[in-house]
């Protein structure tokens, strides 16, 4: 989800945090309840009955970002267990290829920070510098393994800095294929009496198609074998690429589409390809919009294009652009929100440990209130407790 390629925004601060164990507790609660709200299932594979609308889902909808990776490591089969254990009702996904064509769950083609690669000798060889989307990472990439070497590998906390206590399930989990995490929803679902609804992100997806690994074909492949690529499919797609989620649509997938948007001043890496001049702040207007409506039923703005911070990290007056894209048609699945300080505006900060949390619930609220549709979260249980205490309010 979030473009943390470019860390001058997202500078991540000092050292460990405590898990809130309070918090996990009230998800347990908030799990229950969600689950009681969420919109009905549909007859197919992943049992129940019913509809798969995204506008039967509740509003605002809980996105669990890469999972619940405030508790556990990013895209692991335990990441989309806790979240969908507590309350979030809808899991995301990121998916990028291996050298064999496979889609596996990674935020990142380089997997140097979330999985144990650069402490396997075998592999060594594999470390080099590759320019993704105009930017140069050293590590080790996906798309250098095959599918059979990656599962060797073992998930990672990707922050142990802040998230010292998600160190403790290092080593736990493999990488999962996004196969794989279909059939866990699959199983999920039918446990559950309820389709369990995914939110599938193609990842720099024209950096693969010129190194001929190609996601969208692959993606919709899978999509119509679990019978998730239609209108009511439990699945969002979404992509910082325009023309990614362009490509699905032409390859028949009906799937509500979710366009994701940067900073005002940054280009989708399609368009910097193709020449377009556009920016994100072109997008965003009226004019933008509309032409995003024509073939996206959603956007993912970054939190600040909704509330913009100041010089001091505190929130000033909310932009018109939830009042925009809904005038367009369109519904706002915002990332990201955490719990921990060195994350959250300044306004709900509390103490001095820059990975303690701070009045998330609040600040949950005060995004609540812009009349945004969903949110991305690593803390799926504070999301639901901040959903109910707002609509209470």
């Amino acid at each position: 989800m979030d473009q943390e390629q470019r860390p001058g925004r997202r500078t991540l601060l000092g050292a460990a945090a405590a898990l809130g164990a309070g918090a996990v507790v009230l998800g347990g609660g908030a799990g229950t309840a969600a689950a009681a709200t969420s919109a009905p299932a549909a007859q197919g594979r992943g049992g129940g009955t019913g509809g798969g609308s995204y506008k039967d889902l509740p509003v605002p909808t809980v996105i669990g970002h890469r999972g619940a990776c405030g508790y556990r490591p990013e895209h692991t089969l335990g990441s989309y267990q806790f979240a969908l254990d507590n309350g979030a009702d809808v899991i995301e996904q990121d998916v990028v290829p291996t050298k064999d064509g496979h889609l596996v769950c990674r935020h990142e083609n380089d997997i140097t920070a979330t999985t144990d690669v650069a402490s396997r000798p075998e592999f060594a060889s594999r470390k080099t510098t590759k320019t993704v989307d105009g930017e140069a990472h050293t590590g080790w990439f996906t798309e250098d393994f095959t599918l059979a070497e990656l599962k060797t590998l073992r998930a990672k906390e990707r922050i142990p800095g802040n998230r010292q206590h998600n160190t403790l399930y290092d080593g736990v989990w493999q990488v999962p294929t996004f196969e794989e995490v279909l059939q866990w929803a699959d199983e999920q679902g039918r446990k559950r009496g309820r389709r369990i609804w995914l939110h599938v992100e193609t990842k720099h997806p024209t950096y693969f198609r010129k190194a001929g690994l190609g996601l969208e074909e692959r993606v919709a492949k899978l999509l119509r074998r679990y019978n998730r690529s239609g209108r009511n499919g439990y699945t969002f797609l979404q992509s910082f690429e325009p023309s990614s989620l362009q490509r699905l649509g032409r390859l028949g997938v009906d799937c509500p589409k979710v366009l994701l948007l940067d900073d005002l001043t940054t280009q989708p890496w399609d368009f910097v390809e193709a020449k377009d001049p556009r920016k994100v702040a072109d997008l965003i207007t009226p004019k933008g919009l509309k032409w995003v409506s024509g073939f996206a039923q959603g956007i993912g703005p970054w939190l600040n294009l909704i509330i913009p911070r100041d010089k001091n990290d505190k929130l000033t007056k909310p932009t018109t652009l939830v009042r925009d894209a809904h005038a367009a048609g369109l519904i706002l699945h915002p990332y990201t929100m955490r719990n921990e300080n060195s994350f959250l505006p300044a306004d709900f900060r509390r103490g001095t440990d820059p990975n303690g949390y701070g009045d998330a619930l609040a600040a949950f609220k005060t995004y609540f209130a812009t009349g945004i549709d969903g949110i991305f979260s690593d803390n799926c249980d504070t999301a639901v407790l901040a959903r109910s205490a707002f609509r209470k309010a």
